[in-house]
């Protein structure tokens, strides 16, 4: 618990029995200002591993779900439905690419009324090594975009972000794959909640990269990005056309009732 919020961290996680009981471990250890656990729950949602992920998980203290259907997104809207309405929700990775030690930064600028919080990599100090440079320029592309097409800075697209859960519910996400992020950055801008970016620590991640650390994973990844930021856009400003045929629509024909 964090001032009051009751705070749950959502795991997705494929294949990373090498890191995933040392990040559960090293969230359970940390405490608020009373000496309480800082996070309430823990939820790791195994997507379909062919590893242990899920019994070192549940030997370290999270509750372990299941998503055969593979994707990021898949993994946390699975995880997302175990959850018993906590106040806040952090999202991490199974890698250990974050420092989870930094989640007190991201539940202070919540505290201090934002919706949405990012923990931005390029603010923060990155490990040599703990992005590729395809993730470095991907990320830089992205967020060029985001920012020129919704008028608001965004430096990071990262995974380690923290939501209240009421906005969360708010933004109806369902990417299921690489467009999960962006889907709910974007429709957080579109919605009109406060989103702030916090500066946290990259860490050169524990094993190989499912995404990265592939061809295939970097074109999927690639893929979904702007595929989402495409979509979203498109769907705005369709939304706004409707909005302004409609009002035409009204001063031509106005009600007779």
């Amino acid at each position: 618990m964090y001032q009051q919020m009751t705070i749950a961290v959502v795991i997705p996680a494929l294949n990373e029995e090498q890191s995933i009981a040392l990040v559960v471990r090293e969230l359970k250890a940390l405490s608020n200002d009373k000496g309480q656990p800082l996070i309430d729950d823990i939820v790791v949602c195994d997507n379909g591993s062919t590893d242990a992920t899920d019994q070192q998980a549940a030997r370290a203290g999270a509750r372990v779900v299941y998503e055969s259907a593979k994707g990021y997104g898949a993994a946390c809207l699975k995880a997302m439905q175990a959850l018993s309405e906590p106040d806040v929700v952090v999202f991490v990775d199974a890698d250990r690419s974050v420092c989870v030690n930094e989640i007190d930064r991201l539940l202070e600028s919540i505290d201090q009324g934002a919706d949405l919080v990012i923990g931005s990599r390029d603010l923060g100090f990155q490990e040599p090594g703990a992005l590729t440079p395809q993730q470095s320029i991907g990320n830089k592309l992205a967020t060029r975009l985001i920012s020129w097409l919704w008028k608001q800075p965004v430096s990071d697209l990262g995974p380690f972000r923290a939501i209240r859960f009421k906005a969360l519910q708010m933004l109806a996400m369902n990417d299921k794959a690489f467009g999960w992020t962006v889907e709910m950055q974007v429709k957080a801008i579109q919605r009109g909640l406060v989103v702030t970016e916090v500066p946290v620590m990259s860490l050169k991640r524990i094993g190989h990269s499912k995404i990265s650390g592939t061809v295939t994973g970097v074109i999927g990844a690639a893929l979904g990005i702007f595929g989402m930021i495409a979509q979203l856009w498109w769907q705005e400003k369709f939304t706004q056309h409707k909005t302004t045929v409609a009002g035409w629509m009204a001063n031509i024909f106005p009600s007779t009732k």
